[in-house]
Order: C-alpha cells, then sequence, then structure tokens
C-alpha cells in the first residue's frame, strides 16, 4: 500500500512513518507539511491512502477531503487530530477512518491494517 503522510510536525511524520513501514506492506511516498504540499504530493505519488493531520495548515480538511475524493476517488484517508471532538467531523466529511493523535500505536495499526483491507 503506498501511503502520503500529511501533518505538519516533522516529528509526528517520522514516527507515523515508521509505524506505516514497521510491517513492511506498506510505503510512504510522500510527506507533506501543508495542504499545498500534500495536493502536489497526489499528484506526483498515486498513493492508496492518505493520513492526514485535520489541522493541516493551509486548507481546512473537509476541504482537503473533498479534494482528494474528486480528484483520487480510490485514495483513502485516516484522519488523525489531537482533538477527539474532531472525530465526528472528520467521519461527516467522508474519511475513511479516524484515529486520535493519543492513541497507543497499537491503535493506530489496527486503523492502518483496517483501512488498508478497504484499500
Amino acid at each position: 500500500m503506498h501511503v502520503i503522510l500529511a501533518d505538519d510536525q516533522a516529528n509526528v511524520r517520522s514516527a507515523l512513518r515508521l509505524l506505516v513501514e514497521q510491517d513492511g506492506a506498506s510505503r510512504v511516498v510522500a510527506e507533506a507539511a501543508d495542504a499545498a504540499g500534500l495536493l502536489l504530493a497526489l499528484e506526483r505519488h498515486p498513493a492508496d491512502l492518505v493520513l492526514l493531520d485535520w489541522e493541516l495548515p493551509g486548507l481546512p480538511a473537509r476541504y482537503l477531503v473533498r479534494l482528494i475524493q474528486m480528484e483520487r476517488p480510490y485514495t483513502r484517508i485516516l484522519a488523525l487530530s489531537s482533538r477527539p471532538e474532531a472525530r465526528q467531523p472528520a467521519l461527516d466529511a467522508g474519511v475513511t477512518a479516524f484515529v486520535s493523535k493519543g492513541a497507543a500505536p497499537d491503535v493506530v495499526r489496527a486503523a492502518l491494517r483496517g483501512v488498508g483491507r478497504a484499500v
């Protein structure tokens, strides 16, 4: 599974990269620190999954979700946020799954496996 990481914090992207690539079945093909970078990464690197920081700078996440769905309808989106109250708005916007940034690594891995089965 090809994955794009979109988070403005480099340390979060590094941790996510380790989780994504740990099992060997998935590969990070691009990283982005803002909305413009994410859209450019999607143009250059077709991906099965985007790990999207719900507070990614540049555009409201709900608009990013719509853009991704219009341009890459088969790309799944796993939203991440440090705000648990973002869960329902993210799901309402059409993300495939939502995980709190404070979740244990096993929870994130389980969400990745679940989204991977949907690809």
